[in-house]
């Protein structure tokens, strides 16, 4: 999976607008206030066409591999103990949106995110999760979250057998040809 600095490079984005959004990285230099970007439609839509690529990837994973197979970080391990260390009870069958994104979520999963910072590559990169782990990636099915909660939640989807009937209710779709390399 390509880093975020890779993203921004393949998008055509400068560097210098990589630092100044905090997404800084070796080589890259500051020098515009993010403040002063704004929110930027063209730039939202190349980072959705990314996250809905990264969707297309992963679906596809699950469609072809049996998930208890499946690692998606070479810290699969540390991440779902640390996961189901902090959320024991946290349900990763249907989410709820409340569960991840409300006031009292977010205080409890920011600190839990931030452990990540140096353990997991671009951990608060924006990704798409599936709110329902029976159907497919759809506008009405997915929620962005940090790539670090994408990986505790599809990380203990495959190990807890949320992700077993994706293999034989969907079939690997072929990439389009605007997102094969």
């Amino acid at each position: 999976m390509p880093n975020q600095a890779e993203i921004f490079e393949e998008l055509g984005i400068p560097g210098h607008v990589v630092a100044a959004a905090g997404g800084g990285g070796p080589g890259l230099t500051s020098g515009v206030n993010a403040d002063e970007l704004g929110n930027d439609a063209t730039m939202e839509g190349l980072w959705a066409m990314k996250a809905m690529e990264h969707a297309e990837i992963h679906f596809n994973l699950l469609c072809a591999v049996d998930p208890k197979m499946l690692r998606l970080t070479p810290k699969d391990d540390f991440i779902y103990e640390e996961f189901r260390k902090e959320f024991p009870d946290f349900s990763i069958g249907k989410l709820e949106e409340e569960s991840l994104k409300s006031p009292a979520s977010k205080e409890k999963w920011r600190p839990f995110c931030q452990k990540f910072e140096k353990e997991v590559e671009d951990y608060s990169f924006a990704t798409l999760v599936r709110l329902d782990p029976l159907e497919d990636y759809t506008e009405s099915n997915t929620i962005l979250v940090t790539r670090i909660q994408f990986f505790c939640i599809e990380v203990a989807r495959n190990r807890e057998g949320q992700n077993d009937s994706i293999r034989t209710r969907f079939k690997p779709k072929p990439r389009t040809k605007k997102t094969q390399q």
